[in-house]
């Protein structure tokens, strides 16, 4: 078994993410609200009036969500797929990032 966990910044693609995984037979997960790192020591920095111009003189990037679900070891190269796929790459700019973790156990999950 591995967790999958997902960054995704391009919030648009939440959805059909979400749907696509399931067709790839996730059964479930968790979805977290978050934020970058460097954005929040951006944002520390600032004064609180530049702060302030910043929001109407920038885009600013949206919140993040991380998503994270467990798959057997057998699902690992299709959610992979899948994510890329449903972000437009995974690589592009801006996009987020996915990776793997080996799970030693897992309780409290629903079986097939």
């Amino acid at each position: 078994m591995q967790v999958i966990v997902v960054v995704l910044n391009k919030l648009d693609r939440l959805d059909d993410l979400l749907a696509n995984l399931k067709r790839a037979g996730v059964r479930g997960g968790t979805i977290i609200e978050s934020t970058g790192m460097i954005k929040t020591i951006d944002d520390s920095d600032e004064s609180y009036l530049l702060g302030s111009l910043r929001l109407f003189l920038e885009n600013p990037r949206p919140e993040s969500k991380t998503i994270f679900f467990i798959v057997d070891d057998s699902q690992v190269d299709l959610v992979r797929k899948t994510v890329d796929d449903s972000v437009g790459g995974i690589d592009n700019p801006n996009t987020g990032i996915v990776f793997g973790l080996p799970l030693s156990f897992a309780d409290g999950l629903m079986k097939k």
